[in-house]
């Protein structure tokens, strides 16, 4: 777009109405009098391009030389930033003052003003500056650390999450380091929580304190809890024992760190370190040994097995840092597909009705739909700006499906499937590396600082305030 530099055409348009003073038009000019006019002017009637680039300066008596030569300065360092974010400047003009704006000594804001600026029009300027800033779907790092000076204008979040239907009622942080798994077992008035501190805590659902902890001395990277029994992977075994009779048992077999539990078809499964997912079988029969019998390995993954899923089809599913999903049939614990969908790690699958959803530190969820051929196919991809670490289904107050993705970047974005649209954020210090849902819209978060968060769907969701 082409610059007025003539001495001539400045002139011209110098001795016509004032320009609109642009502080008035966001609300924010405190001179009285002021140089400028608090009205929408109308363009001169001998100026017929609307496009063209206008000049303007604070004191009205500055020599017409002297505007067309700023015209070619270097732009200020204040200028380029003010094109971007223009309300932040208009912020700092209102804090500079009555004389920080003295012709003699002008600041970089106004030296912003004296400098060029583009416009369709008068209506345009005045639709830009009244309209608000959106606020950042960031939570801000100084509110964290009770550091922020700009209190309700800091355009960071001040708030551990947003969004509307969900609130969250109380923090339980006892652990030193990660929770890596949550547990609530049916029928039981305690939550479970294991921790890489090498601790499994039970805490009193009512109260909300710790009531137990269960010292393993090992790292606890998983677990989960089925029936009366609860089961925590730690290096080299899988503790479990019996909430109802106090048994404890020791499952022997894995090699490396346990990362990955789960349950089906009566089967304790059990993913290591090695690449292999170990399986047990629960007999009801009183023995005098474990109740626990080692009944197969499953070999095929080359790295370690992360995360395991059952259901679709009855199927069990297993992601590994091998990038690989491997499908296997849980009556012959066989593997019968692998699925090459990811390009880094698999973090996370959840079975959700007929399709599997997986995410991987590439910053994909891939949606799964099996084919009439009997195999999966990626039938969606939703790509994040962040690693995802982990996803996590229930439903809300409404029964509406949605879908939690625990991101590299220390959030939990939600959204609504099948949609993909995003229902809000939770915010955390450290990832969330754990998750677990309870009755009565509850559901659990455990982060990397060793904080539990207990959060309660509403009833009725929230009606934002104005």
């Amino acid at each position: 777009m082409a610059v007025i530099t003539t001495t001539r055409r400045t002139e011209r348009f110098s001795r016509t109405t004032p320009p609109t003073c642009k502080y008035w038009l966001a609300g924010r000019c405190n001179r009285n009098p002021c140089k400028f006019l608090h009205s929408l002017s109308t363009l001169p009637s001998n100026v017929h391009n609307a496009n063209m680039t206008y000049m303007h300066s604070k004191n009205p008596h500055l020599s017409a030389e002297k505007m067309a030569s700023s015209s070619v300065k270097k732009p200020t360092n204040c200028a380029p930033k003010a094109f971007k974010k223009p309300a932040n400047c208009a912020r700092k003009a209102v804090e500079c003052g009555s004389e920080a704006m003295s012709v003699e000594k002008p600041t970089q804001c106004e030296q912003m003003d004296i400098s060029i600026e583009k416009t369709e029009s008068v209506e345009e300027v005045a639709t830009v500056a009244k309209s608000p800033m959106e606020k950042s779907r960031s939570i801000c790092k100084y509110w964290m650390t009770d550091n922020c000076v700009h209190g309700d204008l800091c355009q960071n979040l001040h708030s551990w999450f947003y969004g509307d239907g969900f609130t969250t009622l109380a923090k339980l942080h006892e652990h030193k380091k990660v929770v890596t798994g949550i547990a609530l077992p049916a029928g039981s008035d305690k939550l479970y929580s294991g921790s890489t501190d090498g601790t499994v805590r039970a805490w009193d659902c009512n109260t909300g304190h710790c009531v137990n902890m269960i010292h393993l001395n090992s790292e606890v990277t998983s677990l989960i809890s089925e029936g009366p029994w609860i089961f925590a992977g730690v290096k080299n075994a899988v503790k479990a024992w019996n909430i109802q009779t106090g048994a404890d048992v020791t499952l022997d077999g894995p090699k490396g760190q346990v990362l990955s539990l789960n349950v089906g078809n009566d089967i304790l499964l059990a993913g290591a370190e090695d690449g292999v997912i170990y399986a047990w079988r629960y007999s009801s029969d009183p023995k005098p040994e474990s109740p626990f019998e080692l009944v197969a390995t499953l070999s095929g993954h080359t790295k370690p097995v992360v995360c395991l899923a059952i259901g679709c089809y009855k199927m069990l599913y297993s992601g590994s840092m091998d990038h690989s999903i491997k499908v296997w049939d849980l009556d012959t614990l066989q593997c019968t597909m692998t699925l090459n969908g990811h390009t880094d790690v698999v973090t996370s699958l959840i079975c959700w009705g007929d399709y599997l959803l997986s995410s991987s530190y590439d910053c994909t969820v891939n949606v799964w739909v099996r084919t009439e051929e009997g195999t999966l196919k990626v039938a969606y991809t939703h790509t994040d700006e962040n690693a995802i670490l982990g996803l996590y289904g229930m439903t809300d107050a409404e029964a509406k499906p949605i879908l939690f993705c625990s991101c590299k970047d220390k959030s939990v974005r939600m959204y609504e499937l099948p949609t993909f649209l995003e229902r809000g954020r939770l915010f955390t210090r450290r990832e969330v590396r754990s998750f677990e849902i309870g009755p009565g819209g509850l559901f659990f978060t455990g982060d990397g600082t060793g904080l539990l968060n207990v959060w309660r769907w509403l009833e009725e969701p929230k009606v934002p305030t104005s």
